[in-house]
């Protein structure tokens, strides 16, 4: 039988702003990072959005302690790879919600920043194969694709529209990082090691984890080269893509 994993397509760049929106600081930089230092490279803008502050992601941390460390080491994480917004929506880590009040909070985003990619994490169940995902990416991930579209629609959360703010439909398509059945992917070859960096920055976090030996660079190295041989390059991350154009040919 062949093993080989299938050809992943090259996501279509011919975009210049988006939003990024995760549960965790720390989401982005397991793959999605690289690609963001490849856009923001080209001239692209691409805000952040962390919809908690990771405060109860270390054990022997307090939170409100936590909640200052995980957002510092965040706005590094972003500044090495050209993000110069970062903001936390505040949300309690770990007992995320889907719902309106979430949904609310991604609409009223997309209406102020007006992108035409939304980035998010992995949403599905799993990773893969006995790789469980968590429940505050799973909420994260379909109150985005659902807030985005609310976001278009002035009749959904239309006390947001005070002050000029007005409904944003042109949100071409949700792109899902790291997801195990992702189509896509973007050539992260020349930008490997700011993505190495990147994640490096959550060293307080990842040390708090306790996970002796773990090396950034191993990890993404592990998964990014086996998007790279799917996608002909030599590093690559992977992205399932949600279209929201009639069709959805825009972005297959």
């Amino acid at each position: 039988m062949d093993q080989t994993p299938p050809p992943l397509k090259p996501l279509k760049e011919d975009w210049d702003r988006a939003l990024v929106i995760v549960a965790h600081p720390d989401d982005v930089e397991y793959g999605a990072a690289a690609a963001i230092a490849r856009w923001t490279g080209q001239g692209k803008t691409i805000g952040y959005v962390m919809v908690t502050s990771g405060e109860a992601g270390i054990d022997g941390l307090h939170p409100d302690e936590c909640r200052t460390v995980r957002e510092a080491e965040e706005i590094e994480s972003a500044r090495i790879v050209g993000v110069d917004t970062v903001d936390f929506l505040g949300f309690p880590d770990g007992v995320l919600m889907y719902g309106l009040e979430l949904r609310a909070a991604i609409a009223r985003l997309v209406r102020q920043h007006r992108p035409e990619i939304v980035i998010t994490g992995n949403f599905r169940d799993t990773f893969g194969p006995g790789a469980l995902n968590q429940a505050d990416h799973i909420a994260t991930g379909r109150a985005v694709l659902d807030g985005v579209r609310d976001a278009g629609n002035r009749w959904i959360f239309p006390e947001q529209l005070t002050d000029g703010l007005e409904p944003w439909g042109g949100v071409r398509a949700v792109w899902a990082a790291g997801s195990p059945e992702a189509g896509h992917a973007a050539d992260c070859t020349d930008t490997f090691e700011v993505g190495v960096a990147s994640l490096e920055a959550h060293a307080a976090y990842i040390s708090g984890l306790g996970w002796e030996g773990w090396s950034a660079r191993e990890f993404l190295e592990g998964n990014m080269r086996v998007a790279g041989t799917q996608l002909g390059t030599t590093f690559a991350a992977r992205f399932e893509v949600y279209s929201l154009t009639w069709g959805g040919g825009d972005d297959d």
